[in-house]
């Protein structure tokens, strides 16, 4: 059963049809939107400050969300996916965003919609990104946001809807 823990008094609120894998966490202050997934070893930390998500989303295993006490908050907006191993960091992220494995986003960055952050790239704190393709560390735009950019976010993010319903069909 996946840690689900109030921390202050607050609750984290869980959209419909979400899946949350047996060893993840969620604690605090956490909102989740519908049809969303958080694989296994995830943990959203909304001890300090808050996290919102929007719907469709899916955290990827050993991805990390927190914060920093009073100063930043998470905002996912929908269909984004969270690859494997990230950590946002008080960031907000716009709709149908691709992050990468082990990509880093800081507090207070900001990703709009329709990007890519490659696995492995840091956006660092209070950066301001244009839509695009992110690569490096310090993330550099390595290409424009054009109809591929779109159409490979938007399918990772469907993709993960799928594979959250062989878990929570007929289980």
């Amino acid at each position: 059963m996946a840690i689900i823990h109030e921390v202050r008094g607050i609750k984290p609120q869980i959209g419909a049809r979400c899946f949350i894998a047996e060893n993840a966490v969620v604690v605090g202050d956490v909102v989740m939107g519908d049809d969303c997934s958080i694989w296994y070893s995830a943990v959203l930390r909304g001890d300090v400050n808050s996290i919102r998500i929007g719907n469709r989303v899916n955290i990827q295993d050993g991805a990390v969300l927190h914060t920093l006490y009073n100063r930043s908050v998470v905002k996912i907006g929908d269909d984004v996916s969270v690859g494997h191993n990230a950590i946002i960091h008080g960031a907000e992220i716009g709709n149908n965003v691709l992050v990468g494995m082990g990509a880093i986003l800081m507090d207070n960055a900001v990703i709009p919609d329709n990007t890519i952050i490659a696995a492995g790239a840091v956006v660092l704190s209070d950066k301001v990104l244009e839509p695009g393709v992110y690569a490096g560390i310090p993330a550099k735009k390595v290409k424009d946001s054009d109809e591929q950019v779109v159409e490979m976010a938007r399918r990772n993010a469907a993709g993960y809807l799928t594979y959250k319903e062989w878990f929570t069909t007929n289980n």
